[in-house]
């Protein structure tokens, strides 16, 4: 068992994440850990995990537990990835047996399991499996993941699936893929920063992710309902006061001095209705609250006149090639003016390598195409802020409100986008590409770091632009949503699939 008692975290500059929360996580739990980008999640698992988190964050309260806790952080240090992947396992002493019993059991190549083989030239794939074999091999009673679906494949995003869901370890993880949050979570730990990020909330449900969606609408959408009622029977009350007091009011001021028992009448009168007034007040203050979401992001693309059977792009590929690797051969994709169509494929296919051959094909055809790449620098200067790089398409005044839009602070639109989340980012080039109008979007994951609350806002709004939208994927929530032809690129070539779950 593993108890949190009284946990509080707060930045250096103030801003609380967490506040006074205690939670036990039980024995065969898979707890999942959701909120926005910068709420505080990675930092929770690291002092869990009992890493030094003091050079950004304060925190108090206490941590119990009597069984062994391993963690995987987000992505490995350099250093790391210089590691021969079994010093990466245990550089001290292997037990050899039990390496390759796990290595079987997580489905791995026992090739890998070599120091000829550095972790940096494994796939996103390859080096997930291999951090588990490491935690595994530590014998561990509590796994802490932190975002373990980064960078993988369907296929391996399935077989992560799986592990999670079978492993007698109990496990508190991090992930923006929907669909292995809705099959693995047996309970959520939503970490939320609402009112601007000026309040923290947190809240626990012992539902699975699906069923915390839909009673969290339902509630939601009750709770609104009840104040907007509230307030219209409050807004009622308000007016027959005022013209009582009105009424009152004007009597006593016209009153005759003659008639001293009418006067003693209406200053009763005036006391009952100032009483009136206190309870409508303390009725105010008591009154249920609209509830704001954080994720509840309000964009939009303006419609497009654009011509379904115009052929956007009729290209053939001899080969596709990464330097003289030989990625993929003998194919064709012919794209016209509405489709939606997903690539996918396992990593290191050369997925990314045709978007941006696709990218520098459309420049020439004169159509207005908008690129969103998976590695945001090739997008943005981090060292411009929010309002400077979407002034580069808009006003800054519609610059701010389309952040506004997106619930950026007004402190987050003038930091430097070096300073931002992933997520924030992610939305930033979201934002440039709504106003750039474009005709064609060209996107390289672009869900991989928003948030599982924020990601149906974004699959929606892609769902109606009217345009043409060539994606790279493995979002399966994204897939299904949003792509109206799904392609399988491998050695082979590039083939259209009738069933992509298959």
């Amino acid at each position: 068992m593993f108890n949190i008692n009284h946990l509080t975290i707060e930045t250096l500059k103030g801003r609380i994440l967490l506040k006074d929360f205690s939670f036990t996580l039980n024995p065969g739990d898979k707890i999942a850990l959701i909120g926005e980008e910068g709420n505080g999640k990675s930092t929770l698992l690291k002092i869990l995990a009992g890493i030094n988190v003091d050079d950004y964050v304060r925190w108090s309260g206490n941590i119990y537990t009597n069984e062994k806790v391993v963690y995987m952080p987000q992505s490995l240090s350099a250093e790391e990835l210089q590691t021969g992947v079994l010093d990466y396992i245990d550089g001290t002493d292997p037990d050899f047996g039990e390496i390759y019993s796990l290595a079987a059991d997580l489905q791995i190549d026992p090739a890998l399991l070599s120091n000829e083989r550095r972790m940096v030239s494994l796939s996103g794939g390859e080096k997930v499996k291999i951090a588990l074999l490491k935690l595994l091999y530590a014998k561990p009673d509590i796994l802490l993941l932190d975002e373990p679906t980064n960078d993988l494949d369907l296929q391996t995003l399935i077989f992560l699936e799986e592990f999670i869901r079978q492993c007698r370890q109990s496990v508190l993880f991090i992930s923006h893929d929907e669909s292995l949050l809705e099959n693995c979570s047996t309970g959520i730990l939503h970490l939320e920063q609402l009112k601007r990020k000026s309040e923290a909330r947190i809240t626990f449900s012992g539902e699975n992710y699906k069923e915390y969606s839909a009673h969290r609408r339902q509630w939601i959408d009750k709770t609104n309902q009840k104040a907007a009622k509230e307030k219209s029977e409050l807004h009622k009350q308000l007016e027959k006061y005022r013209r009582i007091y009105q009424k009152v009011d004007h009597a006593q001021r016209t009153i005759s001095r003659q008639d001293p028992h009418g006067g003693q009448l209406l200053k009763k009168k005036m006391h009952a209705v100032k009483a009136l007034e206190r309870n409508l007040e303390t009725k105010k203050e008591n009154m249920t609250k609209k509830f704001e979401p954080e994720e509840a992001i309000d964009i939009f693309f303006e419609p497009l006149r654009t011509n379904p059977q115009r052929i956007v792009l009729d290209h053939h590929w001899d080969q596709l090639k990464a330097g003289d690797r030989i990625l993929s051969q003998d194919f064709d994709l012919i794209v016209k003016g509405r489709d939606k169509i997903v690539i996918i494929g396992s990593n290191g296919c050369g997925k990314s390598t045709l978007l941006r051959e696709i990218a520098a094909l459309l420049q020439e055809s004169g159509l207005k195409t908008a690129y969103m790449p998976q590695n945001y620098e090739e997008m943005l200067d981090y060292s411009k802020t929010p309002v400077d790089h979407l002034s580069a398409f808009e006003s800054r005044v519609k610059a701010g409100l389309m952040l506004g839009a997106l619930k950026f602070t007004a402190e987050e639109m003038t930091h430097r986008i070096a300073a931002l989340s992933q997520g924030q980012r992610c939305k930033l080039l979201i934002a440039s590409l709504i106003l750039q109008k474009a005709e064609v979007l060209l996107l390289d994951e672009p869900t991989r770091n928003l948030s599982p609350l924020s990601n149906p806002e974004v699959r929606k709004i892609l769902q109606d632009y009217q345009g043409c939208i060539i994606a790279v994927s493995h979002d399966r929530a994204f897939i299904d949503e949003v792509a109206e032809k799904v392609f399988l690129l491998d050695p082979e070539g590039l083939h259209l699939l009738d069933d992509p779950a298959q």
